[in-house]
């Protein structure tokens, strides 16, 4: 039986070679000429003489009996046997129980040799171990090529970052980009790196981290140009003149109709836009009653795109942060008064002029008259009821029919009349300590004024003021 094993047990029960073999020190007589092969035995078994007892007591075929008892080549090997040493073993039992007794008790005749089935064995060792360092050396080339794959690879990942594209010189042509307030050096490098100004992302990015310049980046529009040097579009991005803003700055004390026209003429916002912003979206305070007196007085950045509600939130939003430092609606109830008369009496101010000393004492002037009852007669709100800008108020202006003409109304106005800024406000929350009752700005031109509490001075005031303005 020569088939190939179908299971590694197999491997102990199959005969390597037929009966007829040469086997070393076998003392079988060779078979005659003219013997003939028994009907049904396999080629190379002859006929032999009747079997002797061998040393076990058994005659052959009794012997053979009991070797048909021993497992037999479908029968499988015990667990762990060695496949080579099964093969050697069933080889010798054949032989063995076909050669007898006499085989045992001889020595053989010369030096025994390897079998075919041991030089078969050995063949298969050698093989494997061939097979094995050829499985070595494919996987040694295997890992090798593995390593290589990982390093281009690794290579290809950190190659943008080492070494990331980058334009050279200073470009050309004109793009405008636009950094959103919070973006990071990555999010600024690829803004411009989609707009064609740098080449890369992290051609911005390396270039600020080595300037350690990130924290003086700003928001805003840019003018810069296509093609640029990272290097090159970081130099204009730190330089303001490089940003597309029209800066329009709003005095202190102007009205809300004169707010509009200057955001008009210096930001190009229509006028009417303007006045058709709904309030509910700007932003105001809860306790103010509409836009007079709210857009805070400083300098606006306005971007390309801003509308008229961004311009007038922003105002407002300044107005809040104005109103937080100075502690307006805590403070309010320290002079008996809320946040909206807070902000009306600021405007009063505002309006009057003066220096930034005369605040706190124009401020005195109104809380000593409303403590006693007394018309305020401010000049600045007869001229806001009539919509005019005068420092000559006649006897006339005195008479308008008007909530606004503290002439003819005890108490405040029914508002603010203009814009204060962050001093008339601190100003009307810290009134300066006097008895005044009357001022008077005697010379507009060099803003000077004067107080008093005696009605005779304030007659004299009024005389010199007239003269300076060439009314008397």
């Amino acid at each position: 039986m020569n088939r190939t094993p179908g299971d590694e047990d197999d491997l102990g029960d199959m005969i390597p070679f037929q009966d007829g073999d040469d086997l070393p020190g076998s003392t079988e007589p060779e078979p005659e000429p003219e013997a003939r092969t028994a009907p049904g035995a396999r080629p190379g078994h002859e006929e032999r003489p009747a079997p002797e007892a061998g040393r076990d007591g058994l005659a052959e075929p009794d012997r053979q009996a009991a070797a048909a008892a021993q497992p037999g080549p479908e029968e499988r090997v015990a667990a762990g046997a060695e496949p080579g040493s099964e093969r050697r073993a069933a080889a010798g039992a054949e032989a063995g129980a076909e050669r007898g007794s006499a085989s045992d008790e001889q020595p053989p005749s010369r030096p025994p040799s390897h079998s075919p089935s041991e030089e078969a064995a050995g063949d298969g060792v050698a093989a494997g171990r061939r097979r094995a360092l050829r499985k070595v050396g494919v996987l040694s080339a295997g890992l090798l090529a593995g390593v290589l794959a990982m390093g281009v690879g690794a290579i290809t990942v950190v190659k943008p970052y080492l070494s990331p594209d980058d334009f050279e010189g200073p470009g050309n042509g004109a793009v405008t980009v636009r950094i959103t307030p919070g973006s990071s050096a990555y999010a600024i490098g690829a803004a411009l790196a989609e707009a064609g100004v740098v080449a890369s992302a992290q051609s911005f990015v390396n270039v600020t981290e080595q300037r350690a310049v990130s924290d003086r980046l700003r928001p805003g529009h840019y003018r810069l140009r296509k093609g640029m040097a990272a290097a090159a579009a970081l130099d204009l991005l730190l330089k303001p003149a490089s940003r597309v803003v029209r800066r329009v700055t709003v005095p202190e004390g102007l009205r809300v109709q004169e707010v509009f026209s200057r955001l008009a003429k210096l930001a190009g916002l229509p006028v009417e836009e303007l006045r058709k912003v709904d309030k509910a979206l700007v932003g105001l305070p809860k306790y103010a009653p509409g836009l007079e007196g709210f857009l805070f007085p400083a300098t606006y950045e306005i971007e390309p795109g801003d509308t008229a509600v961004d311009v007038l939130a922003a105002m407002a939003e300044r107005f809040e942060a104005a109103a937080r430092h100075v502690g307006l609606e805590e403070q309010a109830a320290q002079v008996n008064l809320t946040p909206l008369e807070v902000v009306t009496v600021a405007s009063m101010i505002q309006a009057e002029g003066g220096t930034d000393e005369d605040y706190p004492k124009i401020a005195r002037v109104i809380y000593n008259r409303l403590a006693k009852g007394t018309p305020l007669e401010i000049d600045s709100t007869v001229l806001y009821a009539q919509n005019r800008r005068t420092l000559a108020v006649t006897e006339s202006d005195t008479k308008v029919n008007s909530p606004y003409n503290t002439y003819r109304h005890k108490g405040l106005p029914p508002g603010p009349i203009a814009n204060p800024g962050e001093k008339a406000l601190m100003a009307a929350l810290n009134p300066a300590e006097g008895d005044w009752h009357w001022f008077v700005t005697t010379d507009p031109a060099h803003r000077i004024t004067k107080f008093t509490n005696k009605e005779s001075e304030f007659v004299r005031y009024r005389e010199e003021l007239n003269k300076n303005l060439g009314t008397r």
